[in-house]
């Protein structure tokens, strides 16, 4: 039976959104959600949550190039607990290192990242982390 995952890429102003399903393999990036200093507005998850009917959640965890956590790491495990707390459904980590440089690449029209909208960025970078997850879980089915 397929399920329905949402995808996020956490950040300190704008929290990127996915959704990807486990019958095709694919994600697809929604509308990103505001966040004050990593915050969410909690009735906007909810929203997505009554709206969408989750088996889960993954979220991005900004590790360092070398692999080392930093403060941004902790927080966006904090986002993840946080997640599986008030949901009660899994909130699978998945590492994000270079898929904000991936969804640059994803725009195709050569947009500087002072032109691009980073909310559009976001959103595209949970679509890529939700989708590497769907391909390794694809792997071992």
């Amino acid at each position: 039976m397929a399920k329905l995952w949402l995808g996020f890429d956490w950040g300190l102003g704008w929290i990127g959104v996915a959704s990807g399903q486990t019958e095709t393999f694919t994600a697809s990036k929604l509308k990103p959600i505001r966040a004050r200093d990593g915050i969410p507005n909690w009735a906007d998850i909810d929203s997505l949550v009554k709206e969408w009917q989750p088996a889960g959640f993954v979220v991005g965890i900004p590790y360092n190039m070398d692999g080392s956590e930093s403060q941004m790491t902790v927080r966006a495990h904090k986002f993840r607990k946080r997640l599986h707390g008030r949901y009660g459904l899994p909130a699978e980590p998945a590492d994000e290192r270079l898929t904000t440089r991936e969804a640059f690449h994803h725009l195709g029209d050569g947009m500087s990242m002072n032109k691009a909208k980073k909310a559009d960025i976001d959103s595209i970078a949970a679509q890529i982390i939700l989708q590497s997850w769907l391909n390794e879980l694809q792997k071992q089915t």
